[in-house]
C-alpha cells in the first residue's frame, strides 16, 4: 500500500543468485581449504568437459594443470589475477585463459577461481576442424574407390557365369568383398552431406521411446533398459530422424559393451540444465539446456583412446571402423548440439552425455 501512494511500482523477485551463477558465461570453480573442487557452475562443467558429479571433491590439479605463476596464486590470501596463461586439460589439450583467484570470506583457505577465455570454443572448433578434415578424405575416397568398386563386382558377375564351381566360390568372394568395401564407403559418406538438418519442435520421450523399442527387440536382448527422468522437459528443437539414429548407435555401443555372458544395464537420463550454452556463429552464445545422458555399466573405452573418441576411424573392436561416433558427434553438431563422453560416479560407468537446444 505504501508504494501504491507514492507512485512507485514493485519489482517483481528476479533470478536466484544459483540461477544466475549457472548463466555466468565464466568458468566459476569453488575450492576447499585442501584444494578439492567443492562447487562449479555450467561453463566450467563444459571448460573441463566433464560433469559436476565426476568434478565435485576431485584435486584442483587432477583436471587442470597449472603454470607455476598460477599455483603461486593460489597460495596467496589476497586476490590474484594472471592474464594470458596457458593451461592444460588432461583430456583437452592447451589453451589460453585469464586465472582470477578469489578468498572467500569466513571460509579459511577456500577460494573462488574464475576463468575467462575461449576455451570452450576452441575444444569444439578442434572437434569441428578435425571432422571438416574427415568429411573431405571421405569425399575424395567416396568419388575416387566407388566406380571401380562397380567395375570389379560387374566383372565378376561375368566371369561367373563360365566359371567352373571351384572358380564361382572366387568370384562370389570377390562380390562379397567389394559389397563390404562398397558398405564402408556408404557410411563414408554420410559425413560428406553438408546440407543443414530440417530441425522441429520434438518430444524427446517419443524419440527415446521408439529407440527403445527398436534396440529392445534385436541388438538389445541382452540388457535391461532402465529410465530416469525429467517430466517437466521441454520440447527439443532437432532432427528427429538423425536423433534416433544417435541413440540407437549410442546404445548399440553400449550393448557391446557388456561382457559375454553378463547382463548388462543402460541408463537413459534426461535433465534440464540452466545456463548451459556453446560458442555459435559470429560470436553468439547458443544454449543448450537439454541433457540427455545414455550410460552402461561397461568397463569403458582403453584409456589410451578415450581423447579420441570421436574422431573417425579411432574403435576400440577388432572389427569396428571407427566411424560410428564420429558419425554420432557430426549429427549431434548439426542438431545444434554437443556430446561429451566421461566415465563417472562409484563403480565407475561410461556415460554420453548431449546437450540439445530447447524449442522456443
Amino acid at each position: 500500500m505504501a508504494l501504491a501512494r507514492s507512485g512507485l511500482t514493485a519489482v517483481p523477485s528476479g533470478p536466484g543468485a544459483d540461477v544466475l551463477i549457472a548463466a555466468l558465461p565464466s568458468a566459476l570453480i569453488v575450492l576447499d581449504g585442501e584444494g578439492r573442487i567443492a562447487a562449479v557452475n555450467a561453463a566450467a562443467e563444459i571448460f573441463l568437459n566433464a560433469s559436476s558429479g565426476y568434478l565435485i571433491h576431485k584435486p584442483f590439479g587432477m583436471v587442470l594443470r597449472l603454470p607455476e605463476s598460477c599455483l603461486a596464486g593460489l597460495r596467496e590470501e589476497a586476490v590474484f589475477a594472471s592474464f594470458d596463461c596457458i593451461v592444460e586439460r588432461p583430456r583437452e589439450g592447451r589453451t589460453r585463459i585469464d586465472f582470477h583467484s578469489t578468498p572467500l570470506p569466513d571460509h579459511d583457505g577456500w577460494r573462488l577461481v574464475s576463468l575467462h577465455g575461449a576455451a570452450a570454443a576452441q575444444a569444439i572448433g578442434e572437434r569441428r576442424t578435425g571432422s571438416r578434415t574427415a568429411i573431405g578424405v571421405a569425399a575424395m575416397l567416396a568419388h575416387e574407390i566407388k566406380n571401380p568398386l562397380s567395375g570389379i563386382r560387374g566383372a565378376a558377375q561375368l566371369l561367373d557365369a563360365e566359371a567352373s564351381p571351384e572358380a564361382r566360390r572366387m568370384t562370389k568372394l570377390i562380390r562379397d568383398e567389394v559389397d563390404r568395401v562398397a558398405g564402408l564407403i556408404d557410411r563414408m559418406e554420410q559425413f560428406t552431406d553438408n546440407r543443414p538438418l530440417e530441425r522441429k519442435v520434438e518430444n524427446i520421450y517419443a524419440i527415446l521411446d521408439h529407440a527403445r523399442a527398436v534396440a529392445s527387440s534385436g541388438f538389445g536382448l541382452n540388457v535391461d533398459i532402465k529410465d530416469q527422468f525429467d517430466p517437466s522437459l521441454p520440447p527439443v528443437l532437432v532432427h528427429r530422424d538423425s536423433m534416433v539414429q544417435v541413440i540407437l548407435n549410442l546404445l548399440k555401443n553400449a550393448n557391446e559393451a557388456v561382457p559375454k555372458g553378463n547382463k548388462g544395464t543402460i541408463w537413459l537420463t534426461t535433465r534440464y540444465r540452466h545456463g548451459v550454452a556453446v560458442p555459435g556463429e559470429g560470436g553468439r552464445r547458443l544454449s543448450v539446456p537439454i541433457e540427455l545422458c545414455i550410460i552402461d555399466d561397461g568397463p569403458g573405452p582403453p584409456a589410451e583412446i578415450v581423447d579420441h573418441l570421436f574422431e573417425p576411424f579411432v574403435s576400440s573392436k577388432s572389427s569396428g571402423r571407427g566411424l560410428g561416433l564420429a558419425l554420432v558427434d557430426k549429427l549431434i553438431r548439426d542438431n545444434g548440439g554437443i556430446i561429451q563422453f566421461a566415465r563417472e560416479g562409484i563403480p565407475e560407468r561410461s556415460v554420453f552425455r548431449m546437450l540439445l537446444p530447447r524449442a522456443r
